[in-house]
């Protein structure tokens, strides 16, 4: 069962949110938050798999409750999918920054909700596919990590390391990058752990970001 934590400051987007996900036979919504520091409170007690966060709400917002429950110097991260009206670049920016695996639009159809959450609880990012390509190049352009070559990959990581690394610069799922490589899906999650470590970010999203930083791969055009 995957448990989640729903924060949102509008009563009606809560309710809304969580009867859509709960009518979902393997996703529980456990808690529900009215801004970012209930958000968080609910979050560290209650541990779950998932928080739904939004952005915009009083008294701490979805950026800084996103940073305290998974930014860099979080030592035990619990995953967060940012969910916005906004359709800003420096909101997304500012939520993939502070730790978030996902980033979504609320207008999404409630299919792609339902199934960003679960990627999102199964350890895989997920960004709304009409900003993924702006989001990456100005990510990049603002970030570059130094010195930029691809040399510090393969000084930072094994041959397979990279090689998932580069798959999961294309977009590919954990399943899709087993059967490219012909290994179990286990064997791709523990890379990936060791990948995320070693580069020292939080999620295979930010992994991805890093390669981009990094020209381990090409910016899409």
């Amino acid at each position: 069962m995957i448990r989640v934590v729903v924060a949102d400051d509008q009563p009606l987007v809560r309710a809304g949110l969580t009867t859509l996900l709960n009518a979902e036979a393997d996703i529980e919504v456990v808690g529900v938050a009215e801004d970012g520091l209930r958000a968080v409170e609910l979050a560290r007690t209650l541990r779950p798999d998932v928080v739904c966060m939004d952005i915009r709400m009083p008294g701490q917002d979805g950026i800084t409750a996103t940073r305290e429950l998974c930014g860099p110097d979080v030592a035990d991260p619990i995953p967060v999918l940012v969910l916005t009206t906004f359709d800003i670049d420096d909101y997304v920016f500012a939520a993939l920054e502070a730790g978030a695996s996902g980033f979504l639009l609320k207008d999404s159809e409630p299919a792609t909700l339902i199934a960003a959450t679960r990627s999102v609880a199964g350890g895989n990012g997920t960004l709304d596919d009409a900003l993924t390509k702006r989001v990456i190049k100005e990510l990049v352009s603002r970030r570059r990590s130094a010195p930029v070559i691809a040399d510090r990959a393969t000084a930072l990581l094994t041959p397979r390391e990279l090689e998932i690394l580069l798959q999961l610069a294309q977009g590919l799922s954990n399943e899709q990058i087993a059967q490219a490589l012909v290994l179990e899906v286990t064997t791709v999650k523990s890379h990936l752990a060791r990948i995320t470590t070693k580069l020292g970010v939080q999620s295979r999203l930010q992994a991805a970001v890093w390669a981009y930083q990094n020209r381990i791969v090409e910016i899409p055009d």
